[in-house]
């Protein structure tokens, strides 16, 4: 198998995780929908992140590791989905305080937001133990003989976080238009708390996977 063909296989498999609806999807069309386009780049590119992440690990044997040892394993089957529920609840909790349209008004704070923004999808996608599985399963079967094994991992993980860029991209420019028709209040508090309540529900069906 040669890196075109590895690159290739790996990128259809991915495409198919990229369009199913999930989590990530849910982040971003959050952002988008409550804080803006920008908070929403900036959670795309914090879960980029964590794709490039797991993918270094998976190829150099570190979610191999993290598959082979129970109480590692244990760790990130609790701390997703209580990390999950946590931003569930957080936003459901602020929309019942939250009186105005959430932006920032002082640069260093939307420095803060900014970087909030980023690390909650880094942090989001590192504690997913279904993208974990995805790239234990996947990477290591298109990394070609005779290639570095954390080159081809960090590769193949930026094609896939470069197709997620693009899915969120569409889906930031669709929000954008509805949130002309959404930017009062009340309606950014609904999408606060039913976008909480879905969080909330991912962290419930991981912990009842692993139970």
């Amino acid at each position: 198998m040669t890196i075109s063909q590895a690159v290739l296989g790996f990128a259809t498999v991915a495409a198919i995780l990229t369009v199913i609806p999930g989590l990530d999807t849910t982040l971003v069309l959050r952002s988008a929908l409550v804080r803006g386009r920008r908070q929403a780049v900036v959670t795309a590119f914090g879960i980029a992140t964590g794709a490039l992440i797991w993918g270094a690990a998976a190829a150099l044997g570190a979610a191999a590791l993290l598959a082979a040892s129970h109480l590692a394993y244990q760790m990130v089957t609790i701390g997703g989905p209580l990390y999950m529920g946590y931003l569930g609840v957080s936003m459901i909790v602020k929309s019942f305080h939250s009186t105005g349209n959430g932006h920032a008004t002082t640069a260093t704070t939307e420095s803060a937001s900014l970087w909030r923004s980023f690390s909650t999808g880094t942090w989001t996608n590192l504690l997913n133990p279904k993208i974990g599985v995805f790239y234990i399963a996947t990477i290591p079967q298109f990394i070609p003989e005779g290639t570095s094994p954390l080159a081809m991992g960090l590769l193949l993980s930026a094609v896939h976080a470069l197709m997620s860029l693009v899915w969120f991209a569409v889906i930031i420019v669709g929000a954008n238009s509805a949130r002309r028709w959404l930017a009062h209040a009340r309606a950014l508090r609904i999408i606060d708390r039913c976008a909480g309540t879905v969080l909330i529900g991912f962290g419930v069906k991981l912990a009842l996977e692993h139970r």
